[in-house]
């Protein structure tokens, strides 16, 4: 912890701790870590390794993949589940996490984004683990490096808690029908079929849903559910950086 200890505190260290308690969550009812970091594969590798390691001999090995950095979105596509944790390590204008929380919300992927610099703006990722002013992202030195293995073991240690790992509440995405009140879902569409309807991937699984409403989607967009009816399109938000304070 003292490595960090200039760098990270108050509310970042309240992060660190409630982002350790979802991954161990989700862990503890059979998640995958998806590791990516797209301008730099090396870290992706390193966490992998990390996250995988028991702390101590005879521990919980846990399964951690990298994701290849200039195929984010569609290698999460393909091998995602619903249930598993996407961990980003990048800054935050990196060009591929573009609309990644609403494609993540959208397959029930938990996020954790950890970088450096100016952060991106709140809603980016579940989860924001930020070291401001370090611009040494690129590298192994400093504090990006013992921030992951703090929540590596942190992860770990919640592990060894049971009465700590009850059944994650679902996230609210912010998004309200205003007509009725009742909570709108985000899903991604798969396929369109000929009668009016077509596939969409939300956290529940593939459901088919009326897109009568929608007569312009197209497989691969975002849209927002209520009812069982696609009653808008939503456009992915790019993220773009701000300065900490």
């Amino acid at each position: 912890m003292n490595a960090l200890s200039q760098g990270l505190s108050g509310p970042d260290a309240a992060d660190l701790a409630a982002a350790s308690l979802a991954m161990a969550r989700r862990f503890a009812s059979g998640a995958t870590l998806w590791c990516a970091t797209p301008s730099w594969p090396w870290h992706a590798q390193q966490v992998a390794v990390e996250l995988a390691q028991p702390m101590i001999a005879g521990g919980r090995a846990l399964p951690a993949v990298t994701v290849p950095g200039g195929q984010l979105l569609e290698g999460l596509r393909t091998h995602a589940r619903a249930g598993d944790v996407l961990l980003l390590v990048a800054r935050s204008d990196e060009p591929s996490a573009a609309g990644l929380r609403q494609r993540t919300a959208a397959w029930g992927v938990l996020t954790v984004w950890i970088g450096a610099g100016p952060r991106p703006l709140p809603g980016a990722a579940d989860y924001v683990l930020w070291m401001d002013n370090d611009e040494t992202i690129s590298s192994y030195a400093r504090r990006l490096v013992p921030l992951y293995r703090l929540l590596w073991k942190m992860t770990h240690d919640q592990l060894e808690h049971p009465e700590l790992l009850g059944t994650e509440q679902a996230g609210c995405d912010d998004e309200v029908c205003i007509t009725c009140s009742d909570e709108g879902r985000l899903g991604e569409v798969v396929a369109l079929r000929s009668d009016g309807q077509a596939e969409v991937r939300t956290p529940a699984g593939v459901e088919t849903v009326d897109t009568s409403l929608v007569d312009d989607a197209r497989a691969g967009d975002l849209v927002l559910i209520h009812a069982g009816a696609a009653v808008s399109l939503v456009a992915p938000e790019r993220w773009e950086p701000e300065e900490a304070p």
